[in-house]
Formats: C-alpha cells, sequence, structure tokens
C-alpha cells in the first residue's frame, strides 16, 4: 500500500523494484525513439570507421606510383557520401534521445506528483519540505539528463568500441590484439570507476536536499526569522548546507579525475602504432592498412573521454532516481478503501472509548467516547493541548485511532470509502490555507464545476461578499501565497465560503474564528449560524459566545473527557468548564 489515495494516470506507473528497472520501465514506453537512437548510433560508427578505410585506401593510391587519382577521388566521394549519412543519422539519435529524456522527465514527475499526493498526513508530516521540493525538481531533471546527454553518449560511444572490431580483423588479423586487451582493461577500470563513483552522486544528490531543506525553511519562516532578528544565523546555516554540498561535489569530482581509461588510450595508441608498424616492415600490410588501423584506435578516444562525463551523469541521474522511487514506494498507513461504504451521510458521530497517539507512547488522546445526532451542534472545549483538534483528524481519518472506534451514522470511518466520507465533511481551520490564485477560484476548490452565482451565494452565506466587492476584480482578485494579501478575518469568510459551497453533512470549525475582531465577530457569529443549520456542526473554540449555543459540549482535560453536557449543565456541575468560563 503505497498511497492513501490512488490517482488515475494515463499511462502504468513505471516497474518499483529498483531504480534501473523504473527508468527502463518509463524509457521503453518510446520504443520507436529508442530504435531511432540505436540506428543513428551505429551508423556513427560505422561513418566514422568507413572514413579511416577510405583514408588509407587514399594513402595507398598516393604511396604506390603511378598515383591512382581514381580511386583517390573514389575516397573522397565515399568520405563524403558516408560523413552525410552519418550526420543525418547523428541528427536522428540526439533527437531521439532528447525527446525520451523530455518524455522520461514528464512520467516521473507525473509519477512522483500523483504520489505525493495520494499519501497521508503522517507520510508529510515527516518530510521536509524542501527535499521534496529538490527530489520532484532537481532529482527529476537529473533523471532527464541522465538520458541526455548521459546514456545518449554511452550508446553512441559503444559503437565506437564496436565497430573497430569488425573492422581491424579485415586489415590483418593479428591487429586485432591491441583493440581486444584496451576494451578488457576499459571495462575493468570502468566497473571499478563507477562503484567509487556510485555512493560519491548518492551523497551529492543528498546533501543538495539538505542543502535546499534550509533555504525552504528560512524562507517558510522568513517573518520569524526577521522578528527575532536571526537572519545571519539563517545565512550560517544555509551557508553551512552549501559548504557541505560544495564538499560532496568536490569528492565526486576527486573520483572524476582519477578516470584510468585515458591513461589506457594512450598505452593503446602508442602499442597499436608499434604494433602495425613491425607487421608493416615485415610486408604483411600495407601503409594504407596502417593509417586505417591507427584510426579506428583513434575511434576510441571519443568512448574514452566522453565517459568521464557521461558516466558520472548516469550515476546521478541513478541516484537521483533512488530519491524519487523512495518517495513514491514509501508506504502510506492509511488506505482509501475504495469498496467501501459510500451513502450520503446524515451526520451522527460517536467516539467509542478512542485512544490515539502520534508517535510517541503517551496518548494524545485516552478512552474518548460522546457522541452527537445528525443536525446536532457540538463544542470541543479545554485547555492548549488536551487533545481537541486530534479528535477532528480521525474523523476524516487524516490519521486512525490506535485504539477504539470513530463511527459515522454507526459505520467505522475505516469502513468509509475515503473519498466519500472527506467529500462530505469540511473542516475549517484557525491555520487555514489558501491559494495564489483568485477568490473565486479558492471559494470553488472543493467544488470545482460551480457557477458564479453559486459561488456569490456561499460567499454572502459566508459573510464575505461585501468586502469581496469592494476590491477592484471583485471574485477576481487573486490572493497572494497562503492568503497574505488578506486580513485574518477575511481569510477565514473566505474558507467559510468554500466550505459551505460543498454542502458539507458535517462541518468542523477549529478555532476557525480567533482572527476575527469585534467589530466583525457578530456577522461571522451570523455566518456560523446559518453554516450549522441543517448540518452536523463541532466547534472547537474558545469564544463563550459560540459554545452557549451548542447543543452538546465536550470539556477535554489532559486528552480525556472531563465532562459532557449543556452550558447550563456543565456551568452547574462541572469544575474543569467553570474554570473555563471563569477565565
Amino acid at each position: 500500500m503505497n498511497s492513501e489515495f490512488s490517482i488515475n494516470l494515463n499511462w502504468a506507473p513505471g516497474r518499483r523494484d529498483s531504480a534501473a528497472r523504473w527508468v527502463l520501465s518509463h524509457a521503453l514506453r518510446n520504443k520507436r525513439w529508442i530504435v531511432i537512437l540505436l540506428i543513428g548510433a551505429l551508423g556513427n560508427g560505422l561513418g566514422a570507421s568507413l572514413m579511416f578505410v577510405y583514408i588509407g585506401q587514399a594513402f595507398n593510391a598516393v604511396a604506390q606510383p603511378p598515383v591512382n587519382y581514381a580511386l583517390i577521388g573514389a575516397a573522397a566521394i565515399g568520405i563524403a557520401v558516408s560523413q552525410i549519412v552519418r550526420g543525418v543519422l547523428q541528427l536522428g539519435r540526439n533527437f531521439g534521445s532528447e525527446v525520451i529524456g523530455q518524455r522520461l522527465e514528464r512520467d516521473a514527475r507525473h509519477e512522483l506528483y500523483a504520489s505525493l499526493i495520494g499519501k497521508s498526513m503522517t507520510f508529510h508530516d515527516q518530510q521536509s519540505v524542501g527535499d521534496v521540493m529538490a527530489r520532484a525538481t532537481n532529482d527529476v531533471r537529473e533523471v532527464n539528463l541522465m538520458m541526455n546527454p548521459g546514456l545518449n553518449l554511452v550508446v553512441g560511444s559503444g559503437m565506437f568500441l564496436l565497430v573497430p572490431l569488425f573492422v581491424v580483423p579485415t586489415l590483418h588479423p593479428a591487429l586485432i590484439a591491441v583493440p581486444l586487451v584496451y576494451i578488457f582493461a576499459y571495462f575493468i577500470t570502468l566497473q571499478r570507476y563507477l562503484q567509487q563513483l556510485q555512493p560519491a552522486t548518492e551523497n551529492v544528490r543528498r546533501q543538495f536536499g539538505d542543502m535546499n531543506a534550509v533555504l525552504a525553511e528560512s524562507i517558510e519562516g522568513i517573518e520569524t526569522v526577521k522578528g527575532a532578528a536571526q537572519e545571519e544565523q539563517a545565512i550560517e546555516k544555509f551557508e553551512s548546507g552549501a559548504g557541505a554540498y560544495r564538499d560532496a561535489y568536490v569528492r565526486q569530482g576527486f573520483i572524476e579525475a582519477r578516470f584510468i581509461p585515458l591513461l589506457l588510450l594512450g598505452l593503446a595508441n602508442a602499442l597499436g602504432l608499434a604494433h602495425s608498424l613491425i607487421l608493416f616492415r615485415q610486408g604483411l600490410i600495407d601503409i594504407g592498412a596502417v593509417v586505417a588501423f591507427n584510426g579506428q584506435l583513434l575511434l576510441f578516444g571519443f568512448p574514452t573521454f566522453t565517459s568521464a562525463f557521461a558516466y558520472p551523469q548516469i550515476a546521478s541521474g541513478l541516484s537521483s532516481a533512488r530519491r524519487i522511487l523512495a518517495l513514491i514506494n514509501a508506504q502510506s498507513d492509511l488506505d482509501e478503501n475504495r469498496a467501501g461504504y459510500a451513502s450520503e451521510m446524515r451526520g451522527a458521530i460517536q467516539f467509542d472509548h478512542v485512544t490515539f497517539n502520534y508517535r510517541s507512547d503517551t496518548p494524545v488522546l485516552d478512552d474518548v467516547s460522546f457522541a452527537a445526532q445528525p443536525g446536532q451542534t457540538v463544542a470541543i472545549v479545554g485547555q492548549t493541548g488536551s487533545g481537541k483538534t486530534s479528535i477532528i483528524k480521525l474523523l476524516n481519518r487524516i490519521y486512525d485511532t490506535n485504539a477504539g472506534r470513530v463511527l459515522i451514522d454507526g459505520v467505522d470511518v475505516r469502513d468509509w470509502q475515503m473519498a466519500a466520507l472527506r467529500q462530505q465533511i469540511s473542516i475549517i481551520e484557525q491555520d487555514l490555507f489558501l491559494f495564489s490564485r483568485t477568490i473565486a477560484e479558492n471559494i470553488k476548490f472543493g467544488n470545482s464545476g460551480a457557477t458564479p452565482e453559486q459561488v456569490e451565494a456561499a460567499a454572502k452565506a459566508a459573510q464575505a461578499h461585501d468586502f469581496v466587492m469592494n476590491f477592484a476584480d471583485g471574485y477576481n482578485t487573486i490572493v497572494g501565497e497562503r492568503g497574505v494579501t488578506l486580513s485574518g478575518g477575511q481569510r477565514q469568510r473566505i474558507a467559510l465560503a468554500r466550505a459551505l459551497l460543498t454542502d458539507p453533512k458535517i462541518l468542523i470549525l477549529d478555532d476557525a474564528t480567533s482572527a476575527i475582531d469585534s467589530a466583525t465577530e457578530d456577522q461571522i457569529q451570523q455566518a456560523i449560524y446559518t453554516a450549522a443549520r441543517g448540518r452536523t456542526t463541532i466547534l472547537i473554540t474558545h469564544r463563550l459566545s459560540q459554545i452557549r449555543w451548542a447543543d452538546v459540549i465536550v470539556v477535554m482535560r489532559g486528552g480525556k473527557v472531563a465532562a459532557i453536557g449543556s452550558h447550563d449543565e456543565l456551568l452547574a456541575k462541572s469544575k474543569a468548564y467553570q474554570r473555563i468560563f471563569a477565565r
């Protein structure tokens, strides 16, 4: 169970048992372009090899009097034609690898985003936003670069290793010795190089994620940083993270600098030249074969030099793929239960001996039991840390209980279909979130098909219409990130309008009027009273004006239910409630 929700994709997700198989499964969706890439790479290698064969023929035409001008002309035409064909095929290779790389990035980003949206809050609570963003942006880009130029260069240069093995024996069978020894030594040293490179690239990607996490944390908390005059400390922390990232990159560069195949290439060229000259002096090959053979050895230079760049790019891409796959494969502790109960709610709520804790052994809620009938208003009151907010997070299955049951209409919330459960419950929290979109789009967030008339009606019911119309663009006014361009009271009324537009069967207000000033309190109170009519409403509030008209009041103390009753009953018999009222 990787996700709390399964997102419907237009294609099947990639294989997730390893990073290499995951990348390969996405790449294989582009079989036509893979064929074009391979044909282009093979044509590039053959074209480069043929050029030196024709040059060797031209040398023979000049070296053996009389000069054979017809052979020289034929060699020139052969070179020109082969290089034109080679250029066209190489264009196809580069274009094909670019298409595969871009599609791979698109599909990886889509799959990762769909997975992140589907994860439970328990998962997201444990993640650093900055690191997640680094994986969703920079790491996904690295997967693209792994394909092009990384794998594109590896495949292309691989043909420069392969083609000479078939051409050289046609010049003289003995000449194959040096190329075979070089290729064997090349792959042995390359394997050792990659073993050293892999942990280095993984450390680079990890340090980049950590650095990005520090940056995101500082920017997100910039108001706190400036309010406490901690700019220098924030800079020092970021510089420390940037320094660790730099050091990791330098360590990777140190490994890349010790690329032994470059030394092997020089030795191979020297030995190959000596071997061909010996055979020439023995009369076993002509001068054209010497030139053609050493030209074939020069082809080894391309894979050798590009390997120093291409393989680190592939190693970095695979490290990034592992980081992406780690997020995708992270297990979610909640199940969407697609086949579960999905009827229209009446709104009956029951907490039956519920015990819950987040990650510690100390329970946040301990043996909590209470009930609400459809259409009732329940006020949950208590001191900070008494477990009030945890109650509502269990109601719509943001978290699941450790013991006991939460029932809606007599059905355990774990037996409800997740989508049907949450679509009929609206929560307005104290720390509410507005998107950087228009006011109308924010109100329609839970009901994207709503008409402008419905949006306006919801805004009027939430006492938001008047202030919205005071903006020059009205409902088309774009609010800033998290709604920072609006006052606290305006944000809460927009959130209330958004909740009303979904017509929830259960409405939850978690201290949602905390930012309301006295001048607008009567208006928002009327809006809440109107919104609560005909639906089960849970109020978490310290405002006595709201507590008093609740049908049921639940007093929480230390994660337990201290008392249950009406305002008058609790005022007469509950000392905990009396203390709250007295304050």
